[in-house]
């Protein structure tokens, strides 16, 4: 097959073709380096707070920046590659990613880095969602097993090498940069990735594809945008009255965004948000889940580097290599909970994890009220296995939950809302920091003896766990609504015998979340 000519969902996968395992290879080397950039620069944090006298607003930003604009364009770049070629839209998003990458490297200013991770999340939405499409396409039904078995396994290494990758770039200070190379280092991956994509990635498009929905999208970004601003300006400036008025009135923005996609939809059948799939009780609870789940994974990664790296004056890569056990422990518990409990137990193993978990962020509280400043990282240890296995028992089966009820025609439009949903709340939660953690270390003078500056950041980390754990109880008690044991989804055959299933509609897919 020529990597020029194009295809729809329909045609026919030429097996004989040896490339496409060339192909494989650079769209999971992207996915890998998504995966990666999200994780990597929590670990740098400090570094960049330091080097560029950034404030913690902007600190927020630069991590939240990204989840929002990767959020506000995940399910429109989905819809652009199955409209104009996933290829084409994949190697646009890779070569936005790889600029903006270079950007972020060479910023001069808090500014100019917020402003790049924006461009960057934005490139990640057009670039991520070809991922899956390109690999559906490419492979027949029989491989595919395979193929998303080692998608898996990237994403499970994606998430270990992450934070560690992180640590040693920074730690090195390679020529003097600093952090810098933690961005830097995607150029030669981008470049690779866009010379041997566009000779070994075949084009493809969806026989129907969905239209653009550009209203739908700027109405829920101005709605979040409306959330979050204030959320992480107010702290700095004393909560002013317009900050109060903007988040009251994202919710006016987020009811005329309900309002315009069910326009939307009786007008050309093709909203941003299929709103229909909320009368699936499941699917409306998962994605709740979804959304306060990323709540507490927004919290938790921000607030957990700077307790270690500012508040108890660790290095990156002692920070770094705490976090290790926590990586395993996730990626032990994820293949068991798809393999073996799930099949068995169904949303019991979700409500297990959610309750392990929480056992997790009491026993750290605990620990770092106990040994204060003077705390190792092998004392962090068991709270962070435990932590990792709960987290491992919720992740990797509650995509396959919320779907287990959704109609068939409507799958590939609920998986792209599960990501997003995930990358939504992820950046709330990042710009809740202010509330739960500065909102304690503020009035205290850091401009004391170290072992003060270590005090009030663990008191800050322990207000945000006790947090984390009372969101995390409100998500066990919404997946009583999840199926008591998930069904296959996509019922009635698996359509890959004439070849027409669509990306996303028929096999159960991988999930990118960060």
């Amino acid at each position: 097959m020529s990597s020029h000519e194009a295809v729809t969902d329909a045609a026919p996968t030429d097996t004989s073709d040896k490339r496409r395992w060339i192909a494989l290879a650079i769209v999971m080397t992207a996915a890998f380096m998504d995966l990666v950039d999200a994780t990597i620069v929590n670990i740098a944090i400090p570094s960049i707070e330091r080097d560029l006298g950034a404030s913690f607003g902007a600190i927020q930003w630069i991590t939240a920046g990204y989840a929002l604009a990767f959020a506000a364009g995940l399910i429109t770049g989905g819809r652009l590659g199955d409209i104009y070629g996933r290829k084409r839209l994949f190697l646009i998003g890779t070569a936005g990613f790889t600029l903006a990458s270079a950007l972020c490297g060479f910023a001069a200013n808090s500014e100019m880095l917020v402003a790049s991770r924006l461009l960057q999340g934005a490139a990640a939405a057009m670039m991520v969602p070809q991922v899956l499409s390109i690999i559906h396409v490419t492979f027949p039904a029989h491989e595919r097993g395979k193929v998303f078995g080692m998608f898996g396994a990237i994403i499970g290494l994606g998430a270990v090498s992450g934070p560690l990758l992180g640590a040693l770039l920074t730690q090195w200070n390679i020529a003097g940069l600093e952090w810098r190379p933690i961005f830097l280092i995607n150029l030669p991956v981008g470049i690779a990735g866009l010379i041997l994509g566009r000779k070994f990635i075949s084009e493809s498009k969806a026989p129907k594809a969905l239209r653009l929905d550009i209203v739908g999208m700027l109405l829920v970004t101005v709605a979040l945008l409306m959330l979050i601003y204030p959320l992480t300006r107010g702290r700095e400036l004393d909560w002013p009255l317009w900050g109060h008025l903007m988040m009251v009135g994202s919710l006016l923005v987020f009811g005329a965004f309900v309002g315009y996609e069910k326009f939307k939809t009786d007008k050309d059948g093709s909203p941003l948000v299929e709103l229909s799939l909320f009368r699936v009780k499941s699917f409306a609870a998962g994605i709740a889940v979804q959304l306060t789940f990323g709540i507490v994974l927004g919290i938790f990664f921000l607030v957990w580097t700077m307790y270690m790296q500012i508040g108890l004056h660790w290095t990156p890569l002692k920070a770094g290599v705490t976090g290790v056990p926590f990586s395993i422990a996730v990626s032990v518990a994820a293949g068991l909970s798809v393999q073996k409990l799930v099949p068995r137990f169904g949303r019991k193993v979700l409500q297990a994890g959610a309750l392990t978990m929480i056992a997790g962020l009491l026993l750290y509280f605990f620990v770092a009220g106990r040994y204060g400043s003077g705390i190792e990282p092998w004392q962090m240890t068991l709270p962070l296995v435990v932590m990792g296995l709960g987290m491992g028992l919720i992740v990797a089966p509650l995509t396959d939950a919320v779907l287990s009820e959704v109609p068939r025609e409507h799958a590939g439009s609920a998986s792209g809302l599960i990501n997003t949903t995930g990358q939504m709340g992820n950046a709330l939660g990042l710009g809740l920091v202010s509330v739960v953690f500065f909102g304690v270390i503020d009035g205290r003078n850091l401009a004391q003896a170290p072992t003060e500056v270590s005090a009030a950041f663990t008191d800050a980390f322990q207000n945000s766990l006790g947090w984390a754990a009372g969101v995390l109880a409100a998500i066990f008690l919404v997946m009583f609504a999840l199926p008591a044991k998930p069904k296959q989804h996509l019922e009635g055959g698996d359509g890959d015998e004439d070849g027409d299933d669509a990306p996303g509609s028929v096999e159960k897919e991988p999930v990118l979340t960060h």
